[in-house]
């Protein structure tokens, strides 16, 4: 059983590949579909940020204060949902064969090939349909109020998703992302169990994953 479950996690178990890719699929519709320019989802989530915030502007009762409240909120909140997301989903103990493909498939596979840039990103085809997913829960929760939440929580993601993309992409910079490189290269290269955070290392501290 345990070797079945090793043919999944490659990167966790071996140096990881500084150069190549991995296909996922056979299908090719399904492999180009799981690949994506970091440019395209940053753009789309900073638009569509910007849309809702119009209209929370526009069309709901809350103050501009609130709305920035709101929006702050949002932002903070995807920090906690960033480290928990890269933790319990991405870091998923694999104890079935399934549940090893599930993780290999969904983070498993950036570990074993980290500077892969075309996988740096959920892709738009499946992500618009997240988004979509997190939208509707928000409203159900909170009512309008989803319209100035949602911006904040969008923009942390497109932060997330800028960090991730410099860490891997690029050399250490000299600037304050060499720490953010660092500390990110930390969870590749040296213990996958810890530093879960890439945009802080704030909730690292706070549950003592972080390790220097």
């Amino acid at each position: 059983m345990q070797a079945k479950l090793e043919e999944f996690r490659p990167g966790y178990h071996a140096r990881p590949k500084n150069n190549g890719t991995k296909q996922l699929f056979d299908n090719p519709l399904l492999e180009a579909l799981s690949r994506t320019h970091i440019m395209v989802p940053i753009s789309m989530w900073l638009v569509l940020s910007g849309l809702l915030l119009w209209y929370a502007y526009t069309y709901t009762n809350y103050s501009n204060g609130a709305i920035g409240g709101l929006f702050l909120t949002g932002l903070f909140g995807f920090t906690l949902f960033e480290y928990i997301l890269h933790r319990y989903l991405y870091h998923l103990e694999p104890t079935t064969p399934q549940r090893a493909k599930i993780q290999y498939t969904f983070h498993g596979v950036h570990h074993e090939f980290p500077k892969d840039k075309t996988r740096l990103a959920m892709p738009p085809a499946l992500a618009i349909f997240v988004a979509g997913g997190f939208f509707a829960l928000f409203f159900f929760l909170m009512g309008e109020a989803a319209y100035s939440f949602f911006p904040g929580f969008l923009v942390g993601y497109s932060g997330y998703l800028a960090v991730h993309f410099i860490v891997h992409a690029y050399a250490p910079p000299k600037n304050v992302f060499k720490w953010l490189w660092i500390n990110h290269s930390v969870h590749h290269y040296k213990n996958h169990d810890s530093n879960y955070g890439v945009s802080s290392p704030l909730w690292d501290y706070v549950f003592r994953t972080y390790q220097r």
